[in-house]
């Protein structure tokens, strides 16, 4: 009996060693993955060392690079492979899920399948992220097909086209959230018919859970909140920011805001008990939260004459940043600006950081107290945002424009980064760059 006892810890230790060696990479730190939109824990933070002070002026090294169709989403990346999605219109018009090894950037499996575009603008290609959990690979393409694939294999394991089954009332600009994908449950805003804007399923299965909330859909993302052990799932539509029970999808809160054209792309952002949201034609609103998170009102809320005359901050895709009690965003046409938290006026203004366009986007990625641009030209840029003003540290361009998306050629998709690599995409192809130090 002592024997065996011996022998089960002698494995159970030699287990612990193996999965440790597989969590290290060879030269420095634990593997950073990138499983879903905006990073592992959906805000936008890159939490890793080792990473360059400063860009070479020769510019920074590419790893690979391998041709990819047109596209809105971004790349992400875990267990050494690297998930994109794409659309071709020959010989038929379809989208696809791709896998490429992160390594070497061999393809290890894709999957196709036919989907026309029906009442959509801007139709270069599926908008969400593919989202890595447990193994699996959820997709959401424009016009509503949901896949679960297994993320080593691609095999199918369930599909569901939400496009006829909940009859989606389309957005102008297709189906765009990346669905939120917990424990149990994955959470998307579909715009469906019948009570059915925001639903839940069961991930496993892609049975429904529940369904909630008449509003049409918005192209932001859904994310849970959690206080105390208090969750909520904060939604923002064509018509309200919302909190919802996620267990139910019953409105804890709704707080009225009819958006443009349903134009809300930002991503609902939590600082100190505040949600800060941005939207293009209608300007910025902060609502403060409870102590429980089941409440909520309107701190501030303040919006511009038209989209040239704008006030605190008009954002297209680019989703806000708040720090030390300053929120930075980039406006309307591509107006880099710091405002007070606590009521939004300017503290300044840069025209530096991207060319002034309409729409123009810069992606932002926090990395210890430097933020990290990926901006519409391709260029990757280092800097530091302080109430005293922009200052930059480094840039480089790391991708060209393509002009799927729009004419004058831009770089929309946000980037992943990953094991001291940047992994991004255009209309052509799909690139890692390394930022190792």
């Amino acid at each position: 009996m002592v024997r065996y006892f011996g022998l089960f810890w002698l494995f159970l230790f030699s287990s612990i060693i193996i999965a440790c060696s597989q969590s290290v990479d060879k030269n420095k730190g634990t593997i950073h993955n990138w499983p879903d939109f905006r990073g592992e824990f959906r805000d936008g933070i890159w939490r890793e060392s080792g990473i360059v002070k400063s860009f070479p002026s020769k510019g920074l090294p590419v790893v690979w690079s391998v041709p990819v169709g047109p596209g809105y989403s971004g790349p992400t990346v875990t267990n050494g492979r690297v998930y994109v999605t794409d659309r071709s219109l020959s010989p038929f018009p379809d989208e696809g899920i791709l896998c490429f090894d992160e390594a070497t950037g061999t393809k290890i499996w894709e999957h196709r399948y036919p989907c026309e575009y029906i009442g959509v603008g801007y139709e270069a290609g599926p908008r969400a992220s593919v989202v890595i959990k447990d193994g699996k690979a959820y997709s959401l393409g424009t016009m509503g097909h949901l896949y679960c694939l297994d993320a080593v294999t691609g095999l199918v394991l369930w599909h569901r086209y939400l496009y006829s089954e909940y009859d989606i009332r389309m957005p102008i600009w297709g189906i765009a959230g990346t669905p939120l994908v917990t424990d149990e449950l994955i959470y998307l805003q579909i715009s469906g018919s019948n009570n059915a804007c925001v639903i839940a399923l069961d991930r496993h299965t892609g049975v429904e859970i529940w369904r909630s909330l008449n509003d049409m859909a918005s192209y932001s993302t859904p994310e849970i909140f959690e206080k105390n052990g208090n969750k909520i799932l904060v939604v923002w539509t064509e018509d309200h920011l919302a909190g919802l029970d996620p267990l139910t999808g019953h409105p804890i809160w709704k707080i009225p805001w009819k958006i443009g054209m349903g134009m809300a792309v930002a991503s609902p952002v939590l600082y100190n008990g505040h949600i800060f949201v941005s939207a293009f034609f209608d300007g910025s609103l902060l609502v403060k939260l409870s102590d429980d998170y089941r409440s909520a009102e309107i701190a501030w809320q303040r919006k511009g004459r038209n989209e040239r005359n704008t006030d605190a901050i008009h954002s297209t895709m680019n989703t806000p940043v708040i720090i030390d009690g300053f929120i930075y965003g980039i406006d309307s046409y591509g107006e880099l600006r710091c405002l007070r938290f606590d009521n939004g006026d300017r503290v300044w203004e840069d025209l530096s950081a991207v060319k002034k366009d309409r729409w123009a986007n810069i992606h932002f990625t926090q990395h210890g107290q430097n933020t990290w641009f990926f901006n519409e030209h391709g260029e990757l840029i280092i800097s530091r945002l302080t109430p005293e003003g922009y200052h930059e540290i480094s840039r480089t361009k790391i991708i060209e424009p393509t002009r799927e998306q729009l004419p004058r050629g831009v770089t929309w998709s946000p980037p992943a980064f990953a094991n001291r690599h940047v992994f991004v995409r255009n209309d052509n192809e799909l690139r890692k760059v390394s930022v190792k130090e």
